[in-house]
């Protein structure tokens, strides 16, 4: 019953469509009208600009975070990080936004910083490293999950290596229109000023 309890909490959190609520109360612009037409965090930055991108991908990361340590707070006996991937299907097939939300990055992230904040910090500094060379959002993602993984190889927590396993490879199908146009280069770079 804890289960379904938490899952469903942890999926309406992660409903919250983030982008859609910061660019229309503070922009005036509906998000998925623009750009990609995602509701994540890249298509904040792009339409939006840097103040909203960064507003929006903190609000995805703790979207994740909360859900994974809701059931902490109230002593409930489940596996908080298995509560914490429904954060992440609501982020990406929101109840609130006609289920076309985000690509499952930024709260996937918040998952990890809710148990294992270490290994957060490794997973942004893996993922900036990555931006700054390849100048791909998307595929500075993929290569991050992977790292991720490789790393939760040596924690000792299988649950761990389970759930980010599932989760980067949820990642990669996210992310696959994006690697058909990495390979044809027709990808959008980033631009560092």
């Amino acid at each position: 019953m804890d289960y379904i309890l938490f899952a469903i909490i942890a999926y309406l959190l992660g409903s919250i469509p983030s982008g859609l609520i910061v660019g229309k109360i503070g922009y005036k612009i509906d998000i998925r009208e623009h750009g990609s037409g995602n509701l994540g965090a890249t298509n904040s930055f792009r339409v939006l600009g840097i103040k909203a991108g960064i507003i929006v991908t903190v609000a995805d990361i703790l979207k994740g975070t909360i859900a994974t340590l809701i059931p902490l707070f109230f002593g409930a006996d489940v596996y908080t990080l298995a509560i914490g991937v429904f954060a992440v299907i609501g982020h990406t097939y929101p109840l609130f936004a006609k289920f076309k939300g985000g690509k499952a990055v930024a709260t996937s992230a918040g998952i990890i910083l809710g148990i294992y904040p270490l290994l957060f910090i490794i997973t942004i500094a893996t993922f900036l490293v990555t931006l700054y060379f390849s100048k791909y959002v998307s595929l500075s993602s993929m290569i991050t999950g992977v790292v991720t993984v490789v790393i939760s190889l040596f924690l000792n927590d299988i649950g761990l290596i389970i759930v980010i396993s599932l989760l980067t490879t949820f990642v990669f199908y996210r992310h696959k229109e994006n690697i058909k146009r990495i390979k044809n280069g027709t990808e959008p770079k980033i631009k560092w000023m």
